[in-house]
């Protein structure tokens, strides 16, 4: 089959790779309806993470099920299903707690940017959806598999709650997700921070009340003008920088909740600080599979339509113009047909 390698800071080429094969019994094969490119790819596309050695890409998928493991049970040849970036038995004491993506034996997924993708876990991973979705709406059930799931978590990590107001740092595809996250779980007041049109566009679309483009220092005080000088009930971090962190940190009112989502770079928490603000800090890598089944269900009903991050979409074999065109920032986040 083919699919994406990376070989070097932006040289990522679509190239003949091994067949995905069932190598435990605990595995699933499917073939991929569409998949795409992630923020987080960009980290080692623009150089800032080690590459190494050439290796896949791709961490998001749906798909069509072609082979199942003896212990697979729970999806079957044929079927339409949605999986996690992070794979997860369901059954351990991690996962039984809610926390799917630190499962103790947790597989993160790392070749979905091709025609087939093996799925370690699969029992506790996939779920099927009753029937074959429409096409139109497999988008948004991709978006499920990562940043909406992603921003979900931002959400429920900071504690957005009825009425409540709630700041988004970030305007893309997780961000933008943590906008319609908030605006589910009932907050009253949605601030995006964002400084380019066509997403602040979409972050009102999403449910966004109020757009700061200012970052920083400016932007801490804008917040605070907006919120009485007192700061939000919870802040949704969704970059990943020492500023986005901070940003956070310092727009949430003494009490409110920072969920932290954006995989960290050179993050670091001044212990004291964070101490004497009463601020609480929650994140990690998002547990996707605890929000699966609900999320589907909003996305197949019609209630939320996270698909619409995707405004660029290309044939697989031009995986490197997705990662071109959104490390230019000319697309929010690139769907990829096989």
């Amino acid at each position: 089959m083919r699919g994406a390698v990376i070989h070097a800071p932006g040289d990522v080429r679509f190239e003949t790779v091994d067949d995905p094969k069932i190598l435990h019994p605990t595995d699933a094969v499917i073939r991929t309806a569409v998949t795409c490119v992630c923020g987080s790819d960009l980290w080692a596309w623009r150089g800032l993470e080690p590459i190494g050695e050439a290796h896949p890409m791709g961490h998001e998928y749906v798909g069509f099920v072609e082979e199942v493991g003896d212990e697979v049970t729970s999806v079957r040849p044929g079927q339409f299903v949605v999986g996690s970036f992070a794979t997860s038995d369901n059954t351990c004491a991690n996962c039984r707690n809610g926390f799917q993506s630190n499962c103790l034996h947790r597989e993160f997924m790392s070749t979905c940017q091709a025609e087939y993708v093996r799925i370690p876990n699969a029992q506790g991973t996939l779920v099927a959806t009753d029937e074959v979705p429409d096409e139109e709406l497999w988008p948004g059930l991709l978006a499920v598999s990562d940043v909406m799931g992603t921003g979900w978590w931002a959400a429920d990590a900071a504690e957005v709650g009825p009425g409540s107001t709630a700041v988004v740092v970030g305007d893309g595809a997780v961000g933008l997700s943590a906008v319609i996250a908030a605006k589910e779980m009932g907050a009253g007041r949605i601030i995006a921070m964002s400084r380019h049109a066509s997403r602040q566009e979409l972050a009102r679309e999403f449910g966004a009340t109020d757009i700061v483009s200012e970052r920083g220092d400016e932007g801490i005080a804008r917040i605070k003008d907006l919120t009485d000088g007192i700061g939000a009930d919870s802040v949704l971090e969704c970059v990943g920088t020492a500023q986005a962190m901070q940003q956070a940190l310092h727009s949430a009112r003494p009490g409110g909740s920072v969920g932290f989502v954006g995989v960290p770079h050179e993050v670091a928490v001044d212990g004291q600080e964070l101490f004497f603000s009463h601020v609480g800090l929650r994140g990690g890598p998002a547990p996707v599979r605890r929000y699966l089944p609900d999320l589907i269900d909003r996305v197949l009903s019609g209630r939320i339509n996270p698909g619409k991050v995707f405004d660029l979409t290309l044939p697989l074999d031009q995986v490197a113009e997705g990662y071109r065109a959104m490390d230019e920032r000319r697309a929010i986040k690139a769907l990829l047909k096989p």
